[in-house]
């Protein structure tokens, strides 16, 4: 397991509300001493560690993108994904929606559906 722990990852939809999802996986990453950057559009600090308005704002280009968004706002991450360069992306159980695995399809993006990253990577 743990195959990803090596990697750069990039958390969208990082939450200072301890009680959502995209709180609750970036903090165990973090704590599971994964390298991992969180993103959040407003920014901001969670954890005392600084968070990304934008996967455009980050220094190095993770290998892995997790979304934690509402499926209104996942194909845009998706977009975001392509113009960069990003290959990897994984979407968090409530994030998925048919139009995003479309469009990941469309540009060859390997996607990750209908699993938790978590629990597969046994974190939790």
């Amino acid at each position: 397991m743990n195959k990803h722990k090596e990697q750069l990852i990039a958390v969208v939809g990082v939450s200072e509300d301890a009680t959502k999802y995209g709180h609750k996986i970036f903090a165990d990453l973090l704590e599971h001493g994964y390298a991992v950057v969180g993103i959040n559009h407003k920014g901001g600090t969670v954890l005392g560690t600084h968070l990304f308005a934008s996967l455009r704002d980050l220094p190095e280009k993770p290998s892995l993108v997790i979304i934690v968004v509402p499926p209104a706002s996942a194909v845009s991450v998706l977009e975001t994904c392509v113009q960069l360069g990003i290959p990897q992306v994984w979407m968090q159980p409530g994030s998925e929606s048919q139009a995003a695995r479309e469009y990941a399809e469309k540009n060859d993006l390997q996607l990750t559906t209908n699993a938790c990253f978590m629990t597969t990577e046994g974190v939790w």
